[in-house]
């Protein structure tokens, strides 16, 4: 039985309101990205863009809704955030399944052309430093020149101090943004094990999880600055944060 679109619409809604907790003015986040993307790739009749640990489709349904001229090819691992993605969002992207930074994944994607930009939110910080690094050069190689990277993370300052005096101030400023009635990312998986449409993907995500190669979801610990460093060593010749809320960045590398 296929998953209905009532029952990923209320997924997908609860999906947002939770990940509010750990973005700090998420939506605007959103915002700056599709910004960036709408500024490299003017001029352009069909831009192409993939989106990086797309999850439930958030970022992918709203690049569509702001540039719906564009070509999105949304890739992340998770099978049953995928299969959110596409029953609800199915018209905004074309989906891939793939571990991004794992051998022959961008020869998944299918790309038919180089890209002219490259997004992702709140996904590459989970990357080991060596597959980063060999997915930002990766990446370089797929960009047209002038195409971009644009990354909304959490991208802690350098420094003790600094990167401190940051996070203080994005916990304040969530802290002031929270309703209280917010579910959190363990009482939302704990809920979606009940859901019985979900059951096989939710079976297939456990099965992935279970495996050696499966990432640990620690943090690499980067900063801007070593974000910054990766970015230039892969061939990006300006890297900027064009936006930045305590610890959560949206920094752009232009090929």
């Amino acid at each position: 039985m296929g998953l209905s679109m009532a029952i990923a619409e209320t997924w997908v809604e609860r999906w947002e309101r939770q990940q509010r907790r750990y973005a700090i003015d998420r939506e605007e986040r959103f915002t700056v990205i599709a910004d960036v993307v709408e500024y490299v790739t003017r001029g352009q009749a069909r831009p192409l863009v993939t989106d990086l640990g797309c999850g439930p489709g958030s970022l992918a349904a709203r690049l569509a809704g702001r540039l719906p001229h564009a070509e999105v090819v949304a890739v992340d691992m998770d099978p049953l955030l995928l299969e959110l993605a596409r029953t609800h969002h199915a018209s905004a992207a074309r989906y891939v399944d793939a571990v991004i930074g794992a051998d022959g994944w961008t020869d998944a994607l299918g790309l038919d052309r180089p890209l002219d930009a490259a997004v992702s939110t709140t996904a590459l910080h989970y990357l080991p430093v060596p597959v980063l690094r060999r997915t930002y050069a990766q990446l370089a190689a797929l960009l047209r020149p002038g195409g971009a990277l644009v990354n909304g993370d959490h991208l802690p300052q350098c420094g003790t101090v600094p990167a401190a005096l940051a996070a203080h101030v994005g916990r304040c400023r969530a802290k002031r943004l929270r309703d209280g009635t917010q579910e959190d990312w363990e009482t939302w998986w704990a809920a979606v094990a009940q859901e019985p449409e979900l059951a096989e993907p939710l079976a297939e995500r456990r099965r992935r999880l279970s495996l050696p190669a499966a990432r640990d979801g620690a943090d690499n610990g980067l900063s801007v600055a070593d974000h910054t460093a990766l970015l230039r060593e892969a061939g990006f010749t300006d890297v900027v944060p064009v936006w930045q809320f305590g610890d959560s960045c949206v920094l752009v590398g232009i090929r």
